[in-house]
């Protein structure tokens, strides 16, 4: 039976906040009127406030004073965005000169700085459960199981061999992996058999499958949830050849020892590691009276164990991520467990280990070089693989390239035997991030770098060479190779990305740009409007065959109702143009005419090639570290950033920028942020 516990009364829901006294002196009110309202005026409020015209839920003319304009958080991080990514005003309108559009990113730097340094919380993660992922590591690690409890087909990259190993600093020169997606072998691992999984969780929109708003828990769910955690104890393979702590919890206990006290010493540390923290007397007496019991109805101490075990596993205290509200009369340790959980499943995806626990219950795990110590032993730890599996495929998109099907007449040799290319693709990107977080190198090298792990398909494919006459499909060989040509290296540019924001016959300039705003820089575009038309194949006006791709999309921009985004992403996409369907240079298209990438970043970069945007984005390089921090510190915190975070946010990237742009610098300091230190869901 399971336990009766207060976390199934409610489930919370984000916390509203608002600002705190955000009241400005009388003498502060001459900014508004003498320059933002001049500013607003001229510039904004024929499309944001004039005849109560509101695109994108914007009205200046509401805005009367500096307190209107600092009222809300959002909407002042909203206007100081798309001034700093040189969005407005729109390209069809005169720009801001340069003097009004940096006092105004100054002056609303300011605004930001000083409502933000009057909030008392940050915006708070829903209590939310595991996600599947989660789930099998927790579960793995609980039991110490040498086994998976089920096949996890989103975990893309199968690691060969032992490759990956953080406390080396290095890693190997040549290696073997596997795709598990795009091939049933890849599946074939020793496991525990009889368990059937739960659905794949979905990632959120520009977000990552571990969104607390999403993690919900139907009845459904539950239902499936207490069949899986007894069918994972009653497994055939679930002995004491395959779970590490058998003799420590399952194993009968000789007769002269105490039953009793036998069940409550083991339930007592194996319940601590489910839940994350202490058991208090009552949680463990009622397990303990429960398998008492059952032994004394007729179950083996082992069977007993077992049902008791899968009840752990089906229980809310399991199953939840939460944090734990202080006892009203003292100060205890809640804060140190909940930091524990928060630091191992960022990390590691599971439950803390035991040394995790044993700091949190002294108290002292939160404390400054204790946290750095710990977060330094993480990321050396094997476990690290875990957030490899997890965090850049989701970052990057790359599930996408599993539905890609390039025209096998035009491509025969992107597929072979029933497997496709994409299985030696998409493993680039993910080896090279692997990379870089070893051997704690520039987060930099993720847009230019001059090497990459290739295997025989992939140093073929690039060169548009005949194709290797034996490629295996399960364990692939990578090796890493030194580039010397700047159109390659970096994950932009790799074959995976091209391939899978094209089409079965083209490129797809709109959706690599798309790509490009939301992942590089953190920056999504609004979904298109419902209304506009697919991009032409035939006319009867002029021979679409004889268009670039550019002048075909000239259509498209024509629509007012497109321009703004377009004049954003354009230049991201088309960037790209010399890189085929499947990720192949081309300098002129099928109908001769020559592949135009040029283009202008954030309207101050031009570049007439792709090393030169390279180039254009290094020179924004302080931006996207702070928009691959914020992917992170997402990650992280299990919830979308708000405009509260940003402080925190231009900290981690400060941090980063001073240490060389470090990885493991940028991950220590989201694991030191104050978003990330603050208890999420106490109340």
């Amino acid at each position: 039976m399971l336990p009766r516990l207060p976390i199934f009364i409610s489930i919370c829901a984000p916390i509203c906040f608002g600002f705190a006294s955000n009241r400005l002196e009388p003498s502060d009110e001459s900014l508004f009127t003498e320059f933002f309202k001049p500013v607003f005026e001229e510039n904004c409020i024929q499309c944001h406030g004039k005849d109560d015209k509101e695109e994108g839920d914007m009205n200046f003319s509401k805005l009367d004073s500096l307190d209107d304009l600092t009222s809300d958080l959002e909407r002042l991080q909203t206007i100081f965005d798309v001034l700093d990514f040189e969005e407005m005003p729109p390209e069809e309108e005169p720009p801001l000169d340069n003097k009004t559009h940096e006092r105004m990113l100054s002056e609303l730097k300011a605004l930001l700085d000083q409502a933000r340094a009057s909030q008392i919380t940050f915006p708070q993660t829903p209590i939310r459960r595991m996600n599947r992922f989660q789930y099998n590591n927790a579960v793995q690690d609980l039991f110490d199981l040498n086994v998976e409890v089920f096949p996890l087909p989103e975990r893309i990259a199968r690691e060969y061999g032992d490759y990956f190993n953080p406390a080396s600093g290095a890693m190997p020169a040549t290696l073997k992996a596997g795709s598990r997606p795009l091939g049933k072998s890849q599946l074939i691992e020793k496991r525990l058999g009889g368990i059937g999984p739960f659905p794949q969780d979905l990632r959120a929109e520009h977000g990552f499958d571990n969104r607390g708003d999403h993690l919900t828990l139907s009845p459904l769910l539950m239902e499936s949830f207490l069949t899986l955690s007894r069918s994972i104890v009653e497994s055939p393979d679930f002995n004491e050849k395959t779970c590490g702590i058998w003799e420590s919890l399952f194993a009968k206990p000789p007769k002269s020892e105490n039953l009793e006290t036998v069940i409550e010493n083991r339930l007592r540390d194996f319940l601590t590691r489910a839940f994350r923290g202490p058991v208090d007397t009552d949680t463990l007496d009622r397990y303990s009276k429960n398998t008492l019991r059952r032994i004394q109805s007729g179950d083996t101490f082992t069977q007993a164990i077992k049902i008791v075990a899968s009840a752990a596993l089906a229980s809310p205290r399991f199953l939840y991520l939460y944090d734990q509200a202080e006892s009203e009369t003292e100060k205890d340790n809640s804060a140190d467990l909940a930091l524990a959980s928060r630091l191992s499943f960022f990390l590691w995806g599971s439950i803390p280990d035991s040394r995790l626990l044993e700091l949190a219950a002294s108290g002292t795990l939160g404390e400054p070089e204790t946290l750095t110590q710990e977060v330094e032993r993480m990321l050396k730890d094997d476990r690290l693989k875990r957030f490899c599996d997890s965090f850049p495929s989701q970052w990057l998109q790359l599930d996408r390239i599993i539905s890609s099907t390039p025209d096998p007449d035009d491509w025969p040799n992107f597929y072979y035997a029933k497997y496709r290319g994409s299985m030696h693709m998409m493993l680039e990107p993910l080896l090279l991030f692997e990379t870089i977080l070893i051997e704690d190198r520039s987060i930099l090298e993720l847009i230019d770098s001059n090497y990459s792990y290739r295997s025989d398909f992939l140093s073929s494919w690039y060169q548009d060479g005949p194709q290797p006459k034996r490629m295996p499909a399960t364990t692939i060989p990578f090796e890493r190779v030194t580039l010397d040509d700047r159109r390659q290296g970096g994950i932009i540019t790799t074959a995976a990305v091209m391939t899978m924001t094209s089409n079965a016959t083209r490129s797809k300039p709109i959706t690599r740009g798309a790509w490009m705003s939301a992942v590089i820089f953190n920056n999504p575009p609004e979904p298109p409007p419902a209304n506009v038309p697919p991009l032409p194949e035939e006319s009867e006006e002029i021979d679409i065959n004889k268009l670039t791709l550019r002048e075909r999309l000239d259509a498209h921009r024509s629509n007012q109702d497109c321009a703004g985004c377009h004049s954003r992403i354009d230049p991201l996409g088309f960037a790209l143009e010399n890189y085929g369907p499947t990720g192949l240079w081309r300098d002129q298209y099928e109908n001769g005419r020559d592949v135009d990438s040029e283009g202008v970043l954030f309207r101050k970069h031009p570049f007439d090639n792709i090393v030169e945007f390279k180039d254009a984005i290094l020179a924004e390089k302080d931006r996207f570290t702070k928009a691959f921090a914020g992917h992170l510190l997402s990650f992280a915190l299990g919830r979308e950033i708000e405009a509260a975070d940003h402080s925190a946010l231009d900290h981690i990237t400060q941090e980063t920028i001073d240490d060389e742009y470090r990885i493991q610098t940028l991950m220590k300091q989201i694991a030191m942020s104050e978003p990330f230190l603050q208890k999420r869901n106490a109340n």
